[in-house]
């Protein structure tokens, strides 16, 4: 089987354990590294990972360089959450006819927010010969494709309902951050309306949703509230006292006309007890799946990423998402 050709553009925690996860991948060779931080550009990949060895692959800060200097085969992509933040890096890596999987969470379903954007980034893959995937765990795959996947043993889908509760104090530094751990109420509610805190991807699954089972939202209902903490709370990264801020919930509900036809329930905060996944789908038959503990979060966005590489490699050139694609699997399982 010919071998494949990474970049690993973003080099912050998920970035880094992607590039461990590639790494120990039969058939996989990193040939570039991509980071603006001063104090990984110009060091060996193996420095900035920690590994105690050199792998002879530079970080530099010039992406566009590196892909007329190297031949790639696809970038795994993980440096912002928003496409208008990250459109550029995405459009240099598509111009080199480079195959690109990211965990930009507006890539899940770029139609919502940035459709002019999607277009255009569309029209450069497609002429130049490159894939474009958003994906990862939420969203990605617990709060959307695992739930469609599920409907494809149901006759007649009436309504479907997603819950997640992750403990967020199990997750890495930027996540507690994302979701105001350690903040007071009304600092957190300001950046919430500024769109500087908090989940991002929860539209973008509802919407995958409702395109894949047919469903013309005719609206939708959204709200972020902050949970606060009973009692101080201590993780690696952050003390949150009582009555601080410990997370969010994030929740959501898309109608057809006045029937409720998707209800999404995200809670992430330090100290959530019993963590979990569930899909209840309302239909013939009726289904309920649930995973107690939960999906892990940041491993399965990792393995998210590397899996979706071979499935991004075989499919037809363009921006695609998850409904464009091949059922999600492990690449070459041991």
């Amino acid at each position: 089987m010919q071998r494949v050709r990474v970049v690993q553009y973003g080099l912050g925690p998920i970035g880094c354990d992607t590039a461990k996860a590639l790494l120990e991948k039969e058939g996989v060779d990193l040939v570039g590294a991509v980071d603006i931080a001063p104090d990984k550009v110009g060091k060996d990949l193996g420095e900035v990972l920690g590994l105690g060895r050199k792998l002879g692959v530079r970080v530099t800060g010039d992406a566009p360089a590196l892909f007329r200097k190297v031949r790639a085969d696809v970038v795994s992509h993980t440096t912002g959450s928003f496409l208008k933040d990250v459109y550029e890096q995405l459009e240099s890596a598509a111009k080199a006819g480079v195959c690109v999987v990211s965990s930009t969470e507006e890539l899940i379903y770029p139609q919502l927010r940035n459709p002019g954007l999607a277009v255009k980034l569309d029209g450069i893959a497609r002429r130049h010969g490159s894939t474009i995937l958003g994906t990862g765990v939420n969203p990605g795959f617990v709060m959307d494709t695992l739930a469609l996947v599920l409907t494809g043993v149901s006759r007649n889908v009436r309504s479907i309902r997603m819950t997640r509760r992750v403990d967020a104090s199990t997750r890495r530094m930027p996540l507690q951050r994302k979701v105001g751990a350690g903040m007071k109420p009304a600092e957190f509610r300001k950046l919430v309306k500024q769109g500087k805190i908090g989940h991002v991807g929860l539209m973008e699954s509802m919407f995958l949703v409702a395109t894949a089972l047919g469903w013309r939202l005719t609206a939708t209902k959204e709200k972020v509230e902050p949970v606060l903490a009973a009692r101080k709370r201590v993780t690696r990264y952050f003390t949150v006292a009582a009555g601080e801020v410990a997370g969010i919930k994030h929740t959501a509900s898309g109608y057809c006309g006045r029937r409720r036809v998707i209800e999404m329930d995200l809670s992430i905060f330090i100290g959530a007890p019993k963590p979990m996944d569930s899909i209840e789908i309302e239909g013939d038959p009726k289904l309920h799946m649930v995973m107690p503990g939960g999906v892990s979060g940041d491993v399965a966005t990792v393995a998210s990423l590397v899996n979706a590489i071979p499935r991004v490699l075989e499919s037809e050139p363009g921006l695609m998402t998850m409904l464009d694609l091949t059922v999600p699997r492990a690449f070459r399982a041991t």
